[in-house]
């Protein structure tokens, strides 16, 4: 009788471990979702539906400098329109957007370390920090931004996932 009960309980065990593994196999797989699509609309800060206040983002990486774009060069991404200074930077963009928009969608990357603000940007007050360019509202916030890079990205990161699932 011991020896059933014994059984019986380990049998149980096992349902129930099984359950647990499921159900958290579940909701792991329900918040990738939810995160990647979440990450498929994310807010662009944009003036008049342009993104970068027109500004050609791809000029951040091949000129390292900030490059206006022009309306005959435009693509959209993320529900904004995108201005570039030539059909090569509108082309290389479109290939691997996520490389050459700015983060945080083009909002104030110091601003978003403060808490879940969307403050818009100049786009003269760039960083490109491990391949990933970042927007500052002014040059002299984009210096108090700089004198902790990683703990802010680290900080803008937290508070953008909360902005993005809002």
């Amino acid at each position: 009788m011991i020896r059933m009960i014994k059984e019986t309980t380990h049998s149980l065990n096992r349902v129930i471990g099984l359950f647990v593994i499921a159900f958290a196999v579940i909701i792991v797989g329900t918040n990738t979702f939810a995160a990647a699509d979440a990450n498929e609309h994310i807010p662009v800060f944009t003036e008049s539906g342009v993104a970068i206040r027109g500004t050609d983002a791809v000029a951040y990486f091949t000129q390292a400098k900030p490059v206006q774009g022009k309306e005959e060069f435009a693509a959209e991404y993320q529900g904004a329109t995108w201005y570039f200074a030539s059909a090569e930077n509108r082309d290389t963009f479109l290939s691997d957007p996520e490389k050459y928009a700015p983060a945080y969608g083009g909002y104030c990357a110091y601003a978003l370390s403060l808490g879940t603000y969307k403050v818009e940007t100049d786009p003269h007050a760039w960083s490109i920090v491990d391949g990933r360019l970042y927007l500052n509202k002014t040059p002299v916030v984009r210096s108090i931004w700089e004198t902790d890079i990683p703990g802010n990205i680290v900080k803008s990161e937290g508070n953008w996932a909360t902005v993005i699932a809002e």
